[in-house]
């Protein structure tokens, strides 16, 4: 499965990527499995989206949570939670 990653904020600012399409392995199929793959990069991917860090996501530009299955060509958005003052 073929999906585009997007990454907001200080996600951003810290991985160095804003975007990127990747191919996924079959055993990724919600977003907790593509958190669980992302960190498997290592550092700084380990870091950022380390289990127990709070992140918001997006699957096709709606909010989900993460037991949301992927779908092929999707857009995955992952972001730090927003405050606002």
């Amino acid at each position: 499965m073929k999906i585009e990653l997007r990454f907001f904020a200080s996600l951003r600012e810290t991985l160095g990527v804003s975007q990127e399409n990747i191919a996924l392995p079959t055993t990724v199929k919600t977003i907790a499995d593509l958190r669980m793959h992302l960190i498997d990069r290592g550092n700084p991917w380990s870091e950022v989206l380390a289990e127990g860090k709070v992140l918001r996501c997006a699957l096709n530009q709606h909010m989900v949570d993460e037991s949301t299955a992927l779908i092929e060509g999707a857009e995955v958005a992952f972001f730090p939670p927003v405050t606002g003052g």
